[in-house]
C-alpha cells in the first residue's frame, strides 16, 4: 500500500533546492531572451505579433494584428493570451512574455519530479529526470526564440500525465483544457494521449481525450476560424501540406527523406538510449505531432531551433522515466546519461550564438535608439522584421515583405524605418531601397545614420491627404 501511495500522490513536495534551481534557471532564461531582444535578434514573427496582440488587449482594443490582419483567436485559438493582455494593461512590456516563458519552461521540472516519484524513482534519479529536461536543446532554444504561449502550459502537460496515472480525472481534464488554450497544435498532443490510453486499454479516458481533441478541432475549423476570418479555415493548412500529392506514392515521393532522417536523429539523440519497451506507450503520445512535423512543407518544423518540437522533448523525458530510469538495472545511469545529455546540449543548443551571430547588430544599437526616439506613439510604421518588436506597441506596424509591390503613395504608412544593407527576415534590399526612394521622391523627411539605417517621415499635410482622400 505504501508503494501504491508513492505512485498515486505527490506525497512529498519536491525539495526546496529544486524550486530554487528552477527559479534561478528561469531567471537566466529570462535574461538570455531579453539580451537577445536587446541585441536586435528578435523578430516580427513571432515576438512582434504576440507583443502587439497583448498590447492591444491591454488597451481594450480589438486584437487584430496589422501584420497578418488576423484576430488573436484566429491565429492559433490561444485564448490564454488574454492573460498576457491583462498584465499589459497594468504595465505594457515585452518582459511579461520573456519572463513567463522562461519560468514556464524551467518550472516544468516540478511536475517532472512528481512523475519520477510516481514511477518509484529515488530522489537522485528524480533530480536526474529534471536535469534531463533542462538539458533538452529545444527547451533552451525555445526560451531564446521570441515568444510562444505553449511554453506556459508545459507544466500543465507534465502534470496531466501524472494526473492520469494517479486516477485524478477532474484535474486531468482541467489541465487538458488549459493546454488547448495555449495553441491549437496541442490538440495533436491530446490526440496522442488518446492513442496511449487506448494502447493501455483505458477506454473511458481514451474516449475523453479523443473526443476533446476532435471537438476542439471542429470548434476551431468549423466555427471560430471561419467566423473571425470571413469564412476561411486554418491559414496554415495549405501552407504546410499543399505540397503533398493526392496518393500515397505521391506523398512519399514529395517528402524530404534526408531531412526527416536527420530530424529523427537529433530528436532522439539526447535521451533515446534511455527508452525501453516500457517507454513505448508514452512515446505514442508524440506520434500525431511528430507526423505533422514530418509532413510539413517547412523545414523549420524539423529542427530543434524552433518551438514545434517542444512537447516532444517532454515526452522524451517521461519516456526515459518510464524506461531505463525505472528499470532495476540502472547502475551508473545517472552519471553517463547526464554527461551525454550535456554533450548534446552543447552541440544542439545555441548558447554560443551570444559569442558571434547575436552580436552582428551590436554596432547599430545607438543608431536604432536615436531613430526610434523620433517616432511618435500614433505613427504607422513600416520597418524591418527585427525592429518590429522594438516598437510594436502601436495599432499599425509591419515589415516590407519581398512580395510587396504597392506604390508608397497608395499606403497609409507615416514612417519608414529601414536598412537596405540589413533588410532582415522576409524582406530584401531591393524592396527597401525602392520604398526609401519613393519616400524621398514624394517629399518625405528622411535621414540616414552611419549603419545605413534610414528614417523617412511623411509630413502632416501628406498624412491628412492620406487619411482624408
Amino acid at each position: 500500500m505504501a508503494a501504491l501511495a508513492v505512485r498515486l500522490t505527490p506525497h512529498h513536495n519536491p525539495p526546496a533546492a529544486l524550486w530554487w534551481c528552477s527559479a534561478v534557471l528561469g531567471f537566466l532564461g529570462w535574461g538570455s531572451s531579453a539580451l537577445r531582444h536587446h541585441l536586435l535578434q528578435s523578430n516580427a514573427y513571432d515576438l512582434g505579433l504576440f507583443d502587439q496582440w497583448a498590447w492591444l488587449i491591454g488597451r481594450g482594443l480589438e486584437p487584430v494584428s496589422s501584420m497578418e490582419h488576423v484576430h488573436v483567436l484566429a491565429d492559433h485559438g490561444a485564448w490564454l493570451l488574454y492573460a498576457a493582455g491583462a498584465a499589459y494593461g497594468l504595465l505594457p512590456g515585452v518582459h511579461w512574455l520573456f519572463a513567463s516563458q522562461a519560468i514556464g519552461l524551467s518550472f516544468t521540472a516540478i511536475p517532472i519530479w512528481w512523475l519520477g516519484q510516481q514511477a518509484g524513482l529515488t530522489p537522485r534519479l528524480c533530480w536526474l529526470a529534471c536535469a534531463l529536461w533542462w538539458l533538452q536543446p529545444v527547451v533552451f532554444n525555445t526560451t531564446l526564440f521570441d515568444f510562444h504561449p505553449e511554453t506556459w502550459v508545459m507544466p500543465a502537460f507534465a502534470f496531466a500525465l501524472w494526473a492520469e496515472r494517479a486516477e485524478r480525472p477532474r484535474l486531468w481534464l482541467a489541465l487538458l483544457l488549459l493546454m488547448l488554450g495555449a495553441r491549437d497544435g496541442l490538440l495533436l498532443v491530446i490526440a496522442g494521449m488518446a492513442i496511449d490510453l487506448g494502447w493501455r486499454q483505458r477506454w473511458r479516458w481514451c474516449a475523453t481525450a479523443g473526443g476533446l481533441s476532435i471537438g476542439w478541432l471542429l470548434i476551431l475549423s468549423q466555427g471560430l476560424y471561419p467566423w473571425l476570418r470571413g469564412g476561411s479555415g486554418p491559414k496554415a493548412a495549405e501552407r504546410m501540406f499543399g505540397h503533398l500529392g493526392d496518393g500515397l506514392f505521391s506523398i512519399l515521393n514529395s517528402l524530404d527523406w534526408g531531412g526527416i532522417a536527420f530530424y529523427l536523429l537529433i530528436l532522439s539523440l539526447p535521451l533515446g538510449c534511455l527508452w525501453r519497451r516500457s517507454s513505448l506507450s508514452t512515446l505514442l503520445i508524440g506520434s500525431p505531432l511528430l507526423l505533422v512535423n514530418l509532413l510539413s512543407a517547412s523545414p523549420s518544423y524539423r529542427t530543434l531551433v524552433h518551438h514545434y518540437s517542444l512537447p516532444l522533448a517532454l515526452i522524451a523525458v517521461v519516456a526515459a522515466i518510464r524506461g531505463q530510469l525505472q528499470s532495476p538495472s540502472r547502475r551508473a545511469t545517472a552519471t553517463w546519461s547526464l554527461v551525454w545529455a550535456t554533450a548534446c546540449w552543447l552541440a544542439l543548443a545555441k548558447p554560443w550564438f551570444f559569442t558571434g551571430p547575436y552580436l552582428e547588430r551590436q554596432s547599430d544599437l545607438g543608431d536604432v535608439k536615436n531613430a526610434i526616439s523620433l517616432i511618435q506613439a500614433n505613427d504607422s510604421v513600416l520597418t524591418t522584421s527585427y525592429l518590429v518588436p522594438q516598437i510594436s506597441h502601436r495599432s499599425t506596424i509591419a515589415f516590407p515583405k519581398r512580395s510587396m509591390s504597392l506604390p508608397l503613395t497608395d499606403t497609409h504608412w507615416s514612417v519608414l524605418l529601414l536598412n537596405p544593407k540589413d533588410p532582415g527576415w522576409g524582406s530584401s534590399e531591393q524592396v527597401q531601397r525602392s520604398l526609401l526612394n519613393q519616400a524621398q521622391a514624394n517629399g518625405w523627411s528622411c535621414q540616414t545614420w552611419p549603419s545605413n539605417l534610414s528614417l523617412c517621415q511623411r509630413d502632416q499635410a501628406q498624412q491628412s491627404i492620406v487619411a482624408n482622400p
